[in-house]
């Protein structure tokens, strides 16, 4: 058994005014926000009444939750440790705990490389991180109003993280089996009610403007995707008055849903052959044909009232079979139309409320309510709450879309046309997840306590084809990596990459290690040479070109060319001779001073201008002989550009006076290399080019050094 206190009980305000108030009344306001969210995730796990609870996959695709109990204190730290606000205090945990949430390709799935630590260790973890961050919003001075770049920021960035992962570690804890999970609960009380189920019928939504997105300067937190600006004219549609029930669903079920291929499109029907599925996930077949319901915690009778809960691809199924059935052009909304129902409802914003106005913010039971029990304006139910609500729309940024410096890969990642928008929250959400503007995406396939509500419209649905890469810190790296040649320098990846080819002509290659690999490039020319490459990059914004690359052998990018002009490329794996070594590369998201011990083994590692990038460098060239096979070759390209912003002075490796002597960072390689490294050969100069505009660029030289290990 695992060490428990008392049940929780849950307190859900419903967010912070950054803004406005008395300065030490906001730190405490804060506070309570934090201990409140913390207490909430707490409470979450209390149920699991085994340690082999926290190591079940509840889910193929996700890790146990024994990493997700983790990883809400460790993003805290991780932040906070970017912001130089603390210092570590599990590295370990810090490490192991990190990275592995959305079903990205690089995520790390293996779970050979995991030996997940005791529950109870993980508690006492997280309670260190709890007293650190309260002791930290005592200590930090605080002025309002708090915006991107206050201090609290980061702060208020691990509350509303740790909302999100409250409801999507329920619906894994909703996976788990029965038998590991205390089903009477008090703090997880389900609804006992199942009402007739109510007919649905289609409500007119009369068009308008739709305007969306908010300035910097709102007084509320908001998430990077939020803010820039958005408007589109929506035309006059009709929406269902209620979310489609279980007994509405069970017709689309019954009349052969999930047999007829008709009815779904090429990515829901692969997952339909894959999974084998003829119902929803929490749909427990029986074996008289009959139907059982999976709550969160226990197992009950089907409510035939509550929303349906699908993943989208099951959603958009059902509305092609509606569309077949009535003639009429029934489809999911659009983000902007279930906007424009939102306007149209008059629903004021969260800080608003008195009240939660439907099955929202944990006001109500642990679970889903009847689909007719949230009425508002103009005759429509559950506008927000009870369950998410699936859309068409992909998600993207507005115009004006910047990427917060302490979480660059929150958004990014998913702006590649496979996570669509859910909207409305559902009986679990608080915080953020509550307020209008926010704007939440997942892959298709996911299942979240979501639902759906369709729409009868004429309306074309607006989804791109493809991505293009438009963020502006990577798309430089997209054409230093596969575009052209500029004032008759190499290509710098391509050319560094050869002299570890060369360097290695008589010498074992196995496995390499690209450190630094940016979009990747120098991991596929190494592939050309060696049996298996793994490129690590600090930023998933970078490698996530990589993992295009490797999955589909191109990736499309616009370069800025005169202000707002820009023009638009597209790099070919098969055109640079190096399709045929996909395989052989993988990409994954990594900190080269908190390097996950697994990466090991190697007969190359190659550091590519990433010591000036690293806010503690020494700590990896310390250790990094034990992560070479013997005779292994370390290679180090470095600009030495030692910056304040990026590396606390104090742990540069040179550009700075020791008694009155320079020391260059050569010196400290030297020093911290010796003891298990020879030199060989003298030290090369590598220039490169870096296209930021069609007149400006940065021209560097970066000096190479190779190492042996003895």
């Amino acid at each position: 058994m695992i060490t428990k206190s008392a049940p929780s009980e849950i307190k859900t305000p419903y967010t912070v005014n950054l803004a406005e108030g008395d300065p030490e009344e906001k730190r405490e306001e804060i506070r309570r926000y934090f201990h409140e969210t913390y207490d909430a995730y707490e409470a979450l796990f209390e149920p699991l009444l085994e340690k082999v609870a926290y190591r079940t996959r509840a889910d193929a695709l996700r890790h146990p939750l024994i990493f997700y109990y983790g990883h809400t204190a460790t993003f805290f730290m991780n932040k906070l440790v970017l912001a130089k606000q603390v210092d570590r205090i599990n590295p370990s945990f810090e490490s192991i705990f990190a990275i592995g949430v959305d079903e990205m390709s690089w995520d790390d799935l293996n779970e050979s490389h995991y030996e997940w630590p005791d529950p109870d260790n993980v508690r006492e973890y997280r309670q260190k991180v709890r007293d650190c961050i309260d002791n930290l919003i005592t200590e930090l001075p605080i002025n309002l109003p708090i915006g991107w770049e206050s201090p609290f920021w980061p702060i208020m960035m691990g509350i509303e993280h740790e909302r999100i992962h409250l409801e999507t570690s329920s619906v894994l804890i909703r996976q788990l089996p029965l038998e590991l999970l205390d089903g009477q609960h008090p703090t997880w009380k389900i609804c006992d009610r199942d009402n007739a189920p109510a007919t649905n019928e289609l409500i007119e939504v009369p068009g308008g403007t739709v305007k969306l997105g908010k300035s910097r300067d709102d007084a509320y937190y908001g998430w990077d995707n939020e803010y820039g600006s958005y408007s589109k004219d929506v035309t006059t549609f009709s929406a269902s008055k209620y979310l489609v029930s279980n007994k509405e669903y069970l017709e689309f079920v019954q009349d052969g849903g999930y047999t007829t291929r008709d009815y779904w499109t090429e990515e829901g029907w692969n997952w339909v052959t894959y999974e084998k599925a003829t119902c929803p996930r929490f749909w427990l077949p029986q074996k008289d044909g009959s139907y059982k319901f999976r709550a969160m915690l226990k197992e009950i009778d089907m409510p035939w009232s509550w929303p349906a809960e699908t993943n989208y691809l099951e959603a958009k199924a059902f509305c092609n079979w509606k569309a077949a059935k009535t003639g009429q052009p029934v489809r999911l909304p659009t983000e902007e139309e279930w906007y424009r129902l939102l306007d149209y409802s008059e629903l004021p914003d969260a800080p608003e409320w008195e009240k939660a106005p439907g099955n929202l913010n944990l006001e109500g039971p642990a679970s889903s309510v009847p689909v007719d029990t949230h009425e508002f304006k103009h005759g429509f139910y559950d506008i927000v709450g009870n369950v998410w609500q699936h859309t068409e729309t992909p998600i993207r940024g507005y115009a004006g879309f910047e990427i917060h410096p302490l979480y660059d890969d929150f958004s990014t990642p998913t702006f590649d046309t496979k996570h669509n928008i859910i909207k409305g929250g559902s009986w679990i959400s608080t915080g953020n997840e509550l307020m209008r503007d926010s704007r939440y995406a997942f892959r298709r396939h996911f299942y979240q306590h979501a639902g759906f509500r369709y729409i009868v419209s004429d309306a074309p649905v607006e989804i791109p084809d493809d991505s293009w890469e438009t963020d502006p810190e990577v798309v430089p790296y997209c054409e230093f990596n596969y575009g052209k040649e500029y004032f008759g320098v190499a290509n710098y990846p391509e050319k560094i990459a050869q002299v570890c080819l060369d360097l290695a002509t008589k010498r074992p290659r196995g496995k390499a290690l690209a450190l630094g690999c940016k979009t990747g490039r120098s991991a596929f020319e190494l592939a050309a040479g060696y049996q298996s490459v793994t490129g690590i990059d600090f930023s998933a914004r970078m490698i996530r070109i990589g993992v295009q690359m490797k999955d589909k052998g191109y990736t499309q990018y616009t370069l800025p060319e005169e202000g707002e002009i820009v023009s638009f490329h597209q790099a070919n794996l098969q055109d640079l001779g190096l399709d045929c070594v996909r395989d052989n590369v993988e990409f994954m998201q990594g900190d080269l001073a908190n390097l996950k011990p697994i990466y090991t083994g190697y007969d190359l590692i190659l550091l590519d201008t990433l010591l000036e990038r690293s806010y503690n460098p020494a700590k990896f060239l310390e250790s990094v002989h034990e992560r070479l096979n013997a005779g292994g070759l370390l290679v180090v390209s470095s600009t030495y550009d030692w910056q304040k912003s990026v590396t606390e002075q104090d742990h540069w490796l040179g550009g700075f006076k020791v008694d009155g002597e320079n020391v260059t960072t050569r010196d400290t390689l030297e020093k911290l290399l010796s003891a298990n490294f020879q030199q060989l050969g003298e030290s090369r100069d590598i220039e490169y080019v870096l296209r930021k505009t069609a007149r400006t660029f940065d021209h560097n030289v970066a000096e190479l050094t190779v190492w042996e290990k003895k």
